[in-house]
């Protein structure tokens, strides 16, 4: 199974990480560890994908999976039959599994430095632009904390309208250093960028953030380049 632990100071009991779509049983488009149910896939193959990430994470509890809505609510761990919608969540208490898909969306794992709490986003453009990190931070409460970022789409194939730039650089005149006009008249954006620079806004010592979900074909899913195709899962979730 593809896995790849995130590599920042996280304290002691924490665990993070992203799938890739090595892997897995699912076929087609969807080729490989596809963890996304609701992307045209069949649901036995999304059920044996993730039983087999259940079982070689060797996790203490069923993912918390979201329904996703490129939003920025953010949902505090509670087993539930339902998926609740949220773009990101929140966890105070050992064994509880964080989760969000993505395919292109730039996933976001924190930790605070006393190892009590963690989180997770999924930010799209459009969850940047909501707030969905600020959130999730609000929603973690008070004390200092660590970020990762996952793998998501490059800046070299991430093309955008002016109303994808005006969302942030009216708000934040720095988020000019994120977009780089092309030869189309439009802009290329840099997902990563604009999520250091809110993160960092906020005092939260950031690391990861170098995988490009487009340009590795062999190793992610991308919903950019491929159209149809399966989702990434990121995870987090504290052992002690």
């Amino acid at each position: 199974m593809g896995w790849e632990e995130a590599q920042w100071p996280a304290p002691v009991g924490i665990r993070a990480g992203t799938t890739t779509r090595l892997g897995g049983v699912s076929i087609g488009p969807f080729a490989g560890l596809n963890l996304g149910m609701q992307v045209g896939d069949e649901g036995a193959c999304v059920q044996a994908n993730r039983a087999q990430l259940r079982r070689e994470l060797a996790l203490p509890s069923e993912p918390f999976w979201l329904t996703q809505v490129h939003g920025a609510a953010v949902a505090v761990y509670t087993p539930q039959p339902v998926a609740p919608v949220a773009d990101a969540a929140v966890s105070f208490l050992p064994n509880q599994v964080l989760a969000v898909l993505s395919a292109d969306c730039l996933p976001v794992v924190f930790a605070s430095v006393d190892g009590e709490r963690v989180g997770i986003a999924h930010a799209g453009w459009r969850g940047l632009a909501a707030g969905v990190l600020e959130a999730t931070v609000a929603a973690l409460g008070k004390g200092p904390l660590i970020a990762w970022l996952g793998p998501a789409i490059g800046a070299q194939a991430f093309e955008v309208g002016e109303d994808v730039r005006q969302a942030f650089v009216q708000t934040d005149p720095q988020a000019h250093g994120a977009f780089t006009a092309n030869a189309r008249g439009r802009w290329q954006a840099d997902l990563v960028y604009l999520a250091r620079l809110r993160l960092l806004s906020l005092g939260i010592a950031v690391r990861g953030g170098t995988g490009c979900t487009f340009t590795e074909a062999s190793r992610f899913y991308s919903y950019r380049r491929d159209g149809q195709t399966g989702r990434l899962a990121t995870l987090v979730w504290r052992t002690a």
